[in-house]
């Protein structure tokens, strides 16, 4: 593992300090970057290290505070989100710090903190992950019809797959069963399903991370079988 693994950007952010210093926080985000699915704890101390070598650089404070959600301290998360907002002005990782109030039982604050900020000035993957977050407070509040409101935004729209695309899908599915509407929260599921194999298809063909997706049914049953076709026009950049 070298330092130079981590980012262009991130790395670009550590040029304030010494190469020595910014090459042994560099393996220190690297290695939380590749541990965090797989051993969230030991990836967390890497990055309390991270922060204890670099605690004025955005991204050490951002890494410290999503490995401190991996853990499920939320109020180290929500602590870490706020610093890194403060140093940063970015509001992208928004979406956590909702779901930080919300681990720590407090809902309603959860909802407070997501309507802080204008969705409008959100990039659009943030804007989907708030909508997710939010109507997971409007759940822990019981308010089932409200939770589903939530998620309908401009891109819950089945015909089009992007990356954020089945995480939502599987959103909404999931507030419908909580509603007793387990026919419509099936649907869902299955074109969650369906963008998932179309992103994925997309993505072993070197295609872009948009698709769309043309559902084919019949007056019995909805179709297995799906076409799928590359929609450049629709394409975004990261």
């Amino acid at each position: 593992m070298e330092p130079g693994e981590l980012d262009r950007i991130a790395r670009n952010e550590l040029k304030t300090l010494s190469k020595e210093n910014a090459d042994g926080v560099a393996q220190h985000l690297v290695m939380a970057a590749r541990l965090i699915e797989s051993d969230a704890p030991l990836a967390h101390q890497h990055a309390i290290s991270a922060a204890r070598r670099a605690g004025r650089i955005g991204v050490v404070r951002e890494t410290l505070a999503i490995t401190a959600y991996a853990v499920g301290d939320y109020a180290l998360a929500l602590r870490e989100l706020r610093t890194y907002r403060r140093i940063t002005g970015r509001n992208d990782q928004l979406p956590m710090m909702v779901d930080s109030e919300r681990g720590l039982g407090r809902p309603e604050k959860a909802l407070e903190e997501g309507r802080s900020v204008a969705r409008s000035s959100l990039p659009v993957p943030v804007q989907v992950e708030l909508a997710i977050a939010m109507s997971g407070a409007r759940l822990d509040l019981g308010q089932k019809d409200a939770a589903l409101e939530e998620l309908r935004i401009p891109q819950l729209d089945p015909n089009t797959a992007f990356e954020y695309s089945p995480a939502l899908f599987d959103a909404y599915a999931a507030v419908l069963e909580e509603l007793g509407r387990e026919a419509e929260a099936e649907e869902w599921y299955e074109r969650s399903e369906r963008a998932s194999e179309a992103l994925s298809q997309a993505e072993n063909g070197g295609a872009g991370d948009v698709v769309e997706i043309i559902e084919v049914e019949d007056d019995s049953a909805p179709s297995d079988n799906t076409d799928l076709s590359q929609d450049d026009d629709e394409a975004v950049d990261d």
